[in-house]
């Protein structure tokens, strides 16, 4: 095959390349935010507080185990965005509202940082020897993340002393989220171990 010929070819063999790992981190992306708006609805709202127990912050945890920083961070900024569009993906609450509302509520704090927080577990985690421990220590900043936002923003919206804060924003969910980030570091270094052998 000629020089001439084989440059147009090899052109479009890059372009079709490309196009596929596009839309495979698109369909990636797509799925996970509706497993993460699949688990902000698996949710118990508490009595005492806005902030409603859900499984939304496993998914956050789990998905910044298993991607990588920029498909994890993707996948959040979608599921912040479909949110603020108004389709009904974050967790039913205390205060039923939804689109913009929901994000500028009391959980807003929360949800804000979620972006923030699954790319730093998946940073943190692929520097490491991808160890159960190392999973959940990675889990566990990612997760601490999300309950200093929560409770910062709670703090900014109702001027609440720092002891009410913690009370209504950070105790309550400490049992719940230690079961996730080991859940999460169970199932991220299982699956880990079926890709080696797989």
């Amino acid at each position: 095959m000629s020089k001439e010929l084989s440059l147009p070819l090899t052109s479009a063999s890059e372009s079709a390349t490309r196009t596929a790992t596009w839309l495979r981190a698109s369909g990636i992306v797509l799925a996970s935010s509706i497993f993460v708006a699949v688990c902000a609805h698996i949710a118990l709202p508490l009595y005492f507080t806005p902030v409603p127990l859900t499984l939304q912050p496993f998914a956050v945890l789990l998905l910044g185990l298993v991607l990588s920083p920029r498909l994890a961070a993707a996948t959040l900024v979608t599921y912040l965005t479909e949110g603020a569009l108004g389709m009904p993906v974050f967790a039913p609450g205390l205060v039923f509202s939804g689109g913009m509302a929901h994000l500028l509520g009391p959980t807003g704090g929360y949800l804000l940082a979620y972006p923030v927080a699954v790319a730093l577990i998946s940073f943190l985690w692929r520097r490491t020897s991808r160890s159960f421990a190392t999973a959940a220590l990675s889990a566990a900043a990612g997760n601490l993340v999300i309950l200093a936002c929560g409770a910062l923003w709670l703090a900014a919206m109702t001027h609440a002393p720092v002891q009410s804060i913690l009370t209504l924003a950070v105790v309550p969910f400490l049992p719940g989220d230690a079961l996730k980030i080991v859940a999460a570091a169970a199932l991220a270094t299982g699956w880990q171990r079926f890709r080696r052998t797989a």
